[in-house]
């Protein structure tokens, strides 16, 4: 139980963290416009960054509680930015040895990810929206 509670509060924290860089980007700039995309590259490349740290502490040895290394990987920084996880997992791969299989699953990742998005909004136009 205190796991779950545990991913929870690290979620809830991570998804407002998420926001407030996303409206401090948003204060800071005079459009709107050009805001959405730094605000992404800010809490990506910083979630990854921080789950790096965390990744790298524990390879080297480090030690931290379940209940802290859930809440600070999968609750904070998941809910802050999927891709520090996806970042991790790239080099979990590569630090088996399997550089090959690291760069198909980046590259299927990321065209795959977006190729569905653009689909999916196409598709979604072509019925006409919500509505």
């Amino acid at each position: 139980m205190i796991i779950w509670l545990a991913i929870a509060l690290g979620g809830a924290l991570g998804a407002l963290t998420r926001y407030g860089v996303s409206q401090a980007v948003i204060m800071l700039n005079d459009s709107n416009q050009a805001t959405a995309p730094l605000a992404t590259v800010m809490v990506n490349v910083i979630g990854s960054g921080l789950m790096g740290v965390i990744y790298g502490y524990l390879s080297a040895g480090g030690m931290l509680s379940e209940a802290l290394r859930v809440f600070l990987m999968v609750g904070f920084l998941g809910a802050l930015t999927t891709f520090s996880t996806f970042s991790m997992d790239v080099m979990v791969i590569i630090d088996r040895g399997a550089i090959l299989h690291a760069v198909v699953y980046a590259a299927v990742s990321v065209a795959g990810s977006v190729l569905i998005f653009m689909l999916a909004v196409q598709m979604m136009r072509s019925f006409g929206g919500a509505g």
